[in-house]
């Protein structure tokens, strides 16, 4: 005899539902477009983006931000090359202005996917759970706006992961929301302004160098700001040890 509630089963595979469809199209997505969304096919493209923006700038914009969503949602290849090609097509105010707003709505469609999936589940297993894993939520909720800055500012936390890892310890999604947008700006400065120097680099024959990001003069300035959003969680730290 099987004790299962049907409706309880259909609700539970309903709130599995968003993240599925977000892991098999990245799937799907990451096999079909394989290298195509490259530096190589930029090259290749340039002379028709180029004349495509000069006639349509508004109708490029709006594919760019689409184009961008969709990659950062569905954590696609090609989230480098989309940031670089910001700064070629639009400049480095308005390329980096849309690298920001299509990345921040990418990776809010994957924390909202994560969150009404697996994350509402995990966060309250936690809240209902008593001793440490208790005490790890709220400690995490005393300190989330640090947290999630400090994600998004090393350069070394993959971006899906800084995605994930704050819907299924129940972030709040507004939180996540603005954080993800400011903490984004320093790298996506970094990667349009490569972009804007992308012509004269294919016109030499070479290739954009991405090691940009960790010449000191680019990596002490991110490394200062991660300090900075790292200091509050040491304060918290240390009083909440002094208390105890």
């Amino acid at each position: 005899m099987n004790d299962q509630d049907p409706t309880a089963s259909r609700g539970r595979l309903m709130r599995l539902l968003p993240i599925l469809i977000f892991v098999s199209v990245g799937g799907i997505g990451a096999l079909a477009l394989g290298d195509t969304l490259s530096f190589d096919t930029l090259r290749d493209n340039r002379a028709a983006l180029l004349a495509f923006r000069d006639a349509n700038y508004p109708g490029l914009l709006l594919a760019f931000v689409i184009t961008y969503v969709a990659i950062v949602a569905f954590s696609l290849p090609g989230a480098a090359v989309a940031s670089v090609t910001g700064g070629f097509l639009f400049g480095i105010y308005v390329g980096t202005t849309v690298n920001v707003v299509a990345a921040t709505l990418g990776a809010m469609a994957i924390f909202l996917a994560a969150r009404f999936g697996l994350g509402a589940t995990l966060s309250a297993r936690m809240e209902a759970g008593e001793g440490r894993i208790r005490r790890l939520k709220s400690a995490l909720h005393e300190t989330e706006v640090e947290v999630l800055l400090l994600l998004r500012l090393v350069p070394a936390v993959p971006f899906f992961v800084a995605n994930l890892l704050p819907a299924l310890v129940g972030v709040r999604a507004w939180t996540f929301f603005w954080t993800t947008g400011v903490g984004i700006i320093p790298g996506a400065i970094v990667f349009t302004w490569i972009g804007v120097g992308l012509g004269e680099v294919f016109d030499r024959g070479d290739s954009p160098d991405l090691t940009l990001l960790w010449e000191p003069q680019v990596i002490g300035p991110i490394l200062g700001l991660c300090g900075l959003a790292a200091l509050p969680i040491l304060i918290k730290l240390i009083r909440g040890k002094a208390e105890v």
